[in-house]
């Protein structure tokens, strides 16, 4: 996110309760750096008996495509490389994905898009809460979504 910053796996997300205190994210929270990410829905595994990671997709049972909240920053990298960059915010995980992980991506709802954009610090992170797992749900699909080759809408068909 930040010249000389790690850029691996542990920046793409962002826990809502350490974002103030972060090297990382600090700067672009306070500086109300602040992006939506539309998405149709995402994936979470669960470990089964078998030690087998089975993938789930998630999404809203009311909208077909949704925002999450995000953090973005800008960095400049050798030869005047402009990289611009986000990261997801997480929040704890709610009553439907519990089971799978700890924390889950900070799903916005519509009316707190503009104080995400726009509020203070305070206000956007008052926006930050779990999502309502009544409107939410998860169903099993193929291993497939584990490869990058595979591209088309049996990755989020559920399976049985």
């Amino acid at each position: 996110m930040a010249e000389g910053r790690p850029t691996d796996e542990a920046t793409m997300c962002a826990d809502v309760d350490r974002i103030e205190r972060s090297n990382i994210y600090r700067m672009p929270w306070l500086s109300g750096q602040r992006c939506i990410l539309p998405v149709s829905g995402f994936y979470v595994w669960q470990l089964t008996r078998e030690h087998y990671r089975q993938p789930y997709f998630v999404h809203l049972v009311n909208r077909s495509v949704f925002g999450l909240a995000a953090v973005w920053d800008r960095s400049v990298a050798d030869e005047d490389d402009v990289i611009e960059s986000c990261s997801v915010i997480r929040v704890p995980a709610n009553d439907l994905l519990a089971d799978f992980v700890l924390r889950m991506p900070a799903i916005l709802r519509r009316r707190d898009y503009d104080t995400w954009l726009r509020g203070t610090p305070v206000q956007a992170k008052a926006a930050l809460q779990p999502y309502n797992p009544a409107w939410m749900q998860a169903h099993a699909v193929s291993p497939r979504v584990n490869s990058t080759e595979p591209d088309d809408a049996g990755l989020i068909r559920p399976v049985h």
